[in-house]
């Protein structure tokens, strides 16, 4: 299903099961993502796309080589299907000899993350905190750094749809003295993918 018709759904209050309905789609795999999280793609046309992001203690985190501050180079919607998510807004400042952090830019391909430090080094501080739960959609512009926190030994998914916005890139914030590197997005393996599977549809039944 497209983009479009499942912002339709949410609106319809129908989420649930459509996602239920997801889970069983032939050939689906899971990848680790470095945000801590494990996505489920289901739909990807041109710059939009729709997945289901998983947090759970019971499948091993994919390792962060940056950090969980992130900001995205497209306007996300996201619908909490269970569990509780913290989106933490970061207030992010230019800063010199007593900055904390470097700005890295990621570029996603096929093979993976080719992250790139960039010039601008900053310090940030927490900003607004937004508490989502089930049933909860909530949106996040481009280009605003946040993190998605869930509470630890908590359990969520969510849907999370994305549309991209021209001249925006997908940053991140590392050590200072990080340099250019590749990260390798993970698949879950069949045994892995089908956990991932049944921990969410259990919360859905």
């Amino acid at each position: 299903m497209s983009y479009h018709g499942v912002r339709e759904l949410l609106r319809a209050g129908e989420a649930r099961s459509w996602a239920l309905a997801e889970l069983s789609r032939p050939g689906l795999t899971a990848v680790r993502h470095p945000l801590g999280f494990v996505c489920l793609p289901l739909e990807r046309d041109g710059g939009e796309g729709v997945c289901l992001h998983l947090w759970s203690d019971s499948l091993t985190p994919a390792e962060s080589t940056t950090s969980q501050i992130h900001c995205h180079s497209w306007d996300l919607v996201s619908h909490v299907l269970y569990g509780q998510v913290r989106n933490v807004h970061a207030v992010v400042t230019d800063a010199g000899a007593d900055a904390t952090h470097r700005v890295f830019e990621v570029v996603s391909g096929a093979d993976g993350d080719r992250i790139s430090p960039t010039r601008r080094t900053v310090r940030h501080a927490t900003g607004l905190v937004e508490v989502f739960g089930p049933g909860d959609t909530y949106t996040l512009a481009a280009d605003r750094f946040h993190s998605s926190v869930v509470p630890e030994g908590g359990e969520a998914a969510t849907i999370a749809l994305g549309r991209g916005r021209a001249g925006s890139r997908d940053l991140s914030l590392g050590p200072l003295g990080g340099g250019l590197h590749h990260v390798s997005r993970q698949p879950l393996d069949a045994g892995e993918t089908a956990l991932a599977v049944r921990l969410i549809a259990a919360h859905l039944t």
